[in-house]
């Protein structure tokens, strides 16, 4: 006889299209945000919804999961909310089939000069349950921990060429073998998108309250033979697609040790 009280199977949940993924993302690394007031809300929503980068590195599959990331210039951490936004799209089993394995489970660490940026981060991630940590410091002289991938976007022509240079032989040795550095930076060499990409960045800068600092670009052959001397394998992925700049993404990786 059967036992009509035995419980019925629950349904495995279905992974989400792409887009549908996007938005679940979206929403999930913006919502915290709204702890840190309407600008750090406003801000995020605009950033994660219209910048490709933070979409594309999961399309691509850019970052590993269960990975230490260090996140330089990491301003109000949005890559710490998404990855963390991840992780709990995941763990519902509605990660898209589509895209590469997620990068979850991973440990974060944040590095930003302004302390108002770092205020924001804090007072909206302290709940998560993976908690980010956050570093107030100058990139230049934070000691780096060691790590599986370092990320940094739009910040290292804020320094000059030396400095690129040490702290980008810095990121090398403190990743592991095989880890990965997403380093993203305008290309000097196309004269009218990089202008425009410059006069944008300083405007989000002046809007986030910060000083607008000098800046030393590179063409882009300059930026990879840069990497490649210091004994990273690099290739560049265009992301200015639909837009007037002269980003790109360059992807490095550290070789992996002979056993």
């Amino acid at each position: 006889m059967t036992d009509t009280l035995a419980p019925k199977p629950v349904p495995a949940p279905r992974d989400a299209t792409p887009a549908a993924a996007w938005r679940l993302l979206h929403e999930s690394a913006c919502a915290p945000y709204r702890r840190s007031g309407r600008f750090a809300w406003h801000f995020a929503r605009g950033k994660l919804g219209r910048d490709p980068v933070f979409r594309g590195m999961l399309e691509r599959g850019d970052l590993p999961a269960h990975a230490h990331v260090v996140d330089i210039g990491c301003g109000q951490g949005l890559l710490a909310s998404l990855l963390d936004a991840v992780h709990a799209l995941h763990a519902q089993g509605r990660w898209p089939s589509q895209w590469p394995a997620a990068p979850i489970d991973t440990h974060y660490t944040g590095i930003e000069l302004m302390p108002r940026d770092v205020g924001r981060a804090e007072a909206a991630l302290a709940g998560l349950v993976r908690r980010p940590q956050f570093i107030c410091g100058d990139m230049r002289l934070v000691p780096l921990p060691a790590c599986q991938a370092v990320v940094i976007l739009d910040v290292l022509h804020y320094v000059d060429h030396a400095a690129q240079a040490a702290l980008l032989a810095r990121v090398h040795a403190a990743l592991a073998s095989g880890g990965r550095l997403l380093l993203r930076v305008g290309d000097a060499a196309q004269s009218r998108g990089y202008a425009v990409s410059q006069w944008v960045d300083r405007i989000v800068t002046l809007v986030r309250g910060h000083r607008v600092p000098p800046t030393f670009g590179r063409p882009l052959a300059q930026w990879i033979a840069l990497l490649e001397g210091i004994g990273f394998s690099v290739r560049s992925v265009p992301m200015s697609l639909g837009t007037p700049f002269a980003n790109v993404l360059l992807v490095a990786d550290k070789a992996r040790a002979l056993p």
